[in-house]
């Protein structure tokens, strides 16, 4: 369409009436007011689309803080069990020495008391030498005396 300035040469001018010229007022105002309400919608959304945004990042921020604090818990009663697990292993092993300490005890309470001959005694006392025959050897050994004969002499 041609424009009520008329073109760049500078020929012919073409003069449109007064109702073609409200017309055209009346459509450039239409199509303004459209893009106006266009570009307002458009800023609208934007700014429903920021508001959701920055809802999502708030939710975001205070889940973080929840698992933040959820760790920490968690990382404190951590410490607090490796501690008692560690007093508990402590206890365990000084446990376990005693019981060690009274078995052998008791093995050696058993061993003295059930004990019928001299050799039970896990060689804290060696009587061995009573019952063996090879250590008698002087009570079998008969008496040198002299004779009646040789002794009248004397």
């Amino acid at each position: 369409m041609a424009s009520s300035s008329g073109n760049s040469s500078g020929s012919t001018q073409i003069h449109h009436s007064g109702s073609d010229d409200g017309m055209m007022d009346q459509r450039k105002r239409k199509r303004m007011e459209s893009n106006r309400e266009s570009a307002r919608r458009s800023r609208m959304r934007k700014q429903k689309h920021m508001d959701d945004l920055m809802n999502q990042a708030n939710n975001l921020k205070n889940n973080n803080a929840q698992i933040l604090t959820t760790i920490d818990v968690t990382t404190q009663r951590f410490v607090q069990i490796e501690a008692e697990n560690s007093v508990l292993r402590a206890q365990v092993s000084e446990l376990s020495q005693r019981l060690d300490s009274l078995n052998e005890i008791l093995n050696y309470i058993n061993t003295s008391t059930n004990c019928t001959t001299t050799q039970c005694t896990n060689g804290l006392f060696e009587f061995d030498f009573v019952d063996n025959p090879w250590n008698m050897m002087y009570l079998n050994q008969p008496t040198i005396m002299p004779s009646t004969a040789d002794m009248v002499g004397y």
